[in-house]
């Protein structure tokens, strides 16, 4: 009983006091935010992925350097001008048998003499078939560069933070020596 006594004397000097509080001269504080939030950063475009897929299916290589991806320029070239120069091979050679299988038709000579007809007709077959290869590859660069601009744009506005991180780890077992590959996904609070 004691105990409960002394508890309530406490609880109720504390309260019975006066509460003072500061006063301002100057009217309201305001109080700057000292975190700075760039208007370019927190800004999404979302007119840049379809501008950027535009810009390729123009001219190839033209929506990576939209997105400032510049080395993947080189390699869009040299993807579309690969199929390209084996569809231009293709295709003449393609020609070249063809032109020397009507000349036998029409019995003039041709430069392949030691061929018989089965294998001109086999050879245009050949060619013909690696001539349409080539396109269809030339065609599926050619869109795999509009939607590579396309998504690259996309992921620029995806906002990646600094706190998660993946790191591939390969460490050697103490037990049976053998090698172990870890993969971690961290993340800082």
């Amino acid at each position: 009983m004691r105990k409960l006594l002394y508890i309530l004397l406490l609880v109720l000097s504390y309260g019975s006091g006066a509460v003072y509080s500061q006063t301002l001269d100057g009217g309201a504080l305001v109080i700057k935010d000292t975190i700075s939030t760039k208007q370019k950063d927190t800004e999404i475009n979302p007119l840049a992925p379809s501008k950027a897929a535009f810009y390729s299916a123009i001219v190839p290589g033209l929506g990576q350097a939209y997105n400032k991806k510049y080395w993947k320029i080189p390699l869009v070239y040299g993807a579309i001008g690969g199929g390209l120069y084996f569809y231009i091979l293709n295709n003449n050679k393609y020609h070249k048998y063809r032109d020397a299988y009507k000349h036998r038709l029409a019995g003039e000579p041709d430069e392949f003499d030691y061929l018989d007809e089965t294998r001109l007709v086999q050879a245009q077959r050949f060619y013909q078939r690696n001539r349409d290869l080539s396109l269809l590859v030339t065609v599926g660069f050619y869109i795999l560069n509009i939607v590579d601009a396309n998504v690259d744009a996309h992921l620029m506005q995806f906002n990646v933070s600094d706190k998660l991180s993946l790191q591939p780890d390969v460490y050697q077992n103490d037990i049976n020596q053998k090698t172990n590959f870890g993969l971690s996904l961290n993340y800082q609070f």
